[in-house]
C-alpha cells in the first residue's frame, strides 16, 4: 500500500517567516491558494482510495480542492495537527530571540524533551503514528493520501523508516509538498520526499 503525504499549501504566517503549530487556524496565503490548485491537477490521476486531513484549514482547504478530481472520501483526524509549539506559536523566525532560536534548535536535534508550553516530537510521532497504522498495517485501503503538516509529516516518515529525531535538521519540507511512502514485502521505502517541481513556472 502507499501513503501519499502532502503539506498543506503557504499560509500567510508561512509567508511571514512565523512559526505555526496545531493551535492556530492560520489562513492559506493568496500563493498557498494557486499552490493547491495546482497541486490539485498533478494528483488528479494519481489513484487515491481515501483522503486523510488535520482538521485544521489549511489542511482540509487542500484535501478538498485535491478531492475535487477524486471519488475518495474525505475523513479529518485530530491526530494529524501540527505539533504544538507551545510559546513558540506567531514568533517570527527572523527576530526570535537567541534563546528560543537555540532551544528550538535543541528540540529539532533531540536534545529538548519538550517545547515550552507545547509537547515532543516522540509524543506528535505516537499520535500520528496512530492514525496512520491501522491502513499500513492492514494495507486497506491501497492508497490513501494524507494531508497535514510539516513536523507530522516528517514525524510519520521517521517511524516509518526508524530515523532518530536527531536527523530532523537534514530535512526540509516546502509548503504544498508531495512525499510518498510505500510498503511492499521488503518493508517501507521513501519513494518520494519534498516534491514540489509542479511549482517551477
Amino acid at each position: 500500500m502507499r501513503l501519499i503525504l502532502v503539506r498543506h499549501g503557504e499560509t500567510v504566517w508561512n509567508a511571514e517567516r512565523r512559526v505555526q503549530g496545531g493551535k492556530v487556524d492560520t489562513e492559506l496565503s493568496e500563493n498557498g491558494r494557486r499552490q493547491i490548485t495546482r497541486l490539485a491537477e498533478v494528483l488528479r490521476d494519481e489513484p487515491v482510495d481515501l483522503i486523510v486531513s488535520s482538521p485544521l484549514s489549511r489542511a482540509v482547504i487542500t484535501a478538498e480542492t485535491i478531492g475535487r478530481y477524486h471519488e475518495a472520501p474525505i475523513t479529518t483526524h485530530p491526530g494529524l495537527k501540527e505539533v504544538n509549539v507551545g510559546e513558540f506559536d506567531g514568533l517570527s523566525t527572523v527576530d526570535m530571540p537567541q534563546t528560543f532560536t537555540e532551544l528550538l534548535l535543541e528540540w529539532w536535534k533531540g536534545e529538548c524533551e519538550r517545547l515550552p508550553g507545547g509537547e515532543s516530537f516522540a509524543e506528535l510521532q505516537k499520535r500520528t503514528w496512530d492514525v496512520v497504522s491501522p491502513y499500513v498495517n492492514d494495507r486497506t485501503p491501497e492508497n490513501v493520501l494524507v494531508v497535514s503538516h510539516y513536523f507530522t509529516t516528517l514525524s510519520i516518515i521517521f517511524k516509518a523508516l526508524g530515523f532518530t529525531m536527531d536527523m530532523l535538521v537534514k530535512f526540509r519540507m516546502d509548503p504544498g509538498c508531495i512525499s510518498m511512502l510505500e510498503f511492499g514485502r521488503f518493508g517501507p521505502r521513501l519513494a518520494r520526499f519534498n516534491d514540489i517541481s509542479y511549482q517551477v513556472v
